[in-house]
């Protein structure tokens, strides 16, 4: 079969014949691949640069792509993970880490999906707890993930959501996905902090979903501080860290804040939000997805032009998905 391998070693990516997967034992199942969307997270554990990688052993050449949709080998359509690769032509899952497609819900939709509602409505749902009548403020809104949570905080009920981002245009959409208010992060510090502080003080942040983490996680902690009175309980969840991995935050905002503050990922996620997130969460969200009620934006390459694309900068929102024919 054709398949997108990475070898680590060199880091060149190539559309190559591989040998075809083998089903193991009955709690596995062949998948005829339609469809797999490319993800920073596939990269880097394609380049063996992942947290989750093994230590110790040079990381081995081997088919890039975590998971993707396509058909079993009785006719059903299925979105599923493969700790093995999923860019190609054939991927053997496991049955307990599929879920079925709705009918109406085209492939390409259903691959570029998932990522974003796991970095989105795992931390909302389970990190956050996120209740109707609550006010939601998603700090870096306009990527992927960060417009997936927009849409998936009103599905939840959120009063008001306030967004951030720096890309005017990015920002302007965010108002048509669900965003009550959007904050440029392009001003200075004090204008930023007055603003936040402004906001908070007329609808306090119930929930903080944040994407960038880095300064301007600094300034929405430091919005929340008071001077000895009390204060709103906030639960800020750290879901991504694309400004950068580390923040200065007094111990004077700790003392003055009712603050929650907490990271969703992996390693903080128990073994029965996993179980929910299959059960629930995604059957749930490719329902609204095929009902029109939850938009994500494409770009769509073939398996074959897979080496010249791999590196591409899908920027507004949209993710890079690998069509399999």
């Amino acid at each position: 079969m054709k398949a997108a391998v990475m070898n680590p070693q060199d880091g060149i990516l190539k559309y190559t014949a591989w040998a075809e997967p083998v089903v193991s034992s009955s709690d596995e199942v062949m998948m005829e691949v339609k469809a797999a969307a490319i993800k920073n997270v596939d990269r880097s554990i394609a380049s063996g640069s992942h947290y989750s990688a093994e230590t110790g052993n040079a990381p081995k050449a081997r088919i890039i792509g975590s998971d993707g949709v396509g058909f079993l080998e009785d006719g059903t359509r299925v979105y599923a993970i493969s700790m093995d690769g999923m860019i190609a032509e054939k991927a053997v899952i496991e049955k307990s880490r599929m879920v079925v497609l709705p009918d109406n819900l085209d492939f390409l939709t259903a691959a570029a999906l998932p990522n974003a509602v796991i970095g989105a409505a795992m931390g909302l749902r389970f990190k956050a707890d996120l209740q109707p009548g609550e006010t939601v403020l998603i700090n870096g809104a306009t990527g992927v993930t960060g417009r997936m949570a927009v849409q998936i905080a009103r599905h939840c009920g959120a009063k008001k959501i306030i967004a951030t981002g720096r890309n005017p245009e990015s920002l302007k959409a965010l108002l048509e996905l669900g965003a009550d208010e959007v904050i440029s992060l392009q001003q200075s510090d004090d204008s930023l902090l007055a603003q936040l502080q402004t906001i908070h003080n007329q609808t306090p942040f119930d929930v903080v979903i944040d994407y960038l983490w880095g300064h301007s996680a600094e300034l929405i902690l430091s919005s929340l501080k008071k001077q000895g009175s009390f204060t709103p309980k906030t639960r800020f969840v750290s879901v991504g860290s694309v400004s950068g991995d580390l923040l200065q935050l007094s111990a004077s905002t700790l003392r003055s804040v009712d603050l929650h503050l907490t990271g969703s990922g992996l390693g903080s996620l128990t073994r029965q939000h996993l179980g929910k997130l299959f059960s629930e969460i995604l059957p749930e969200m490719f329902q609204l997805a095929a009902d029109g009620k939850l938009i994500i934006d494409t770009v769509t390459v073939s398996l074959d032009q897979i080496e010249s694309v791999y590196d591409l900068a899908v920027a507004n929102g949209k993710r890079l998905v690998v069509e399999i024919k």
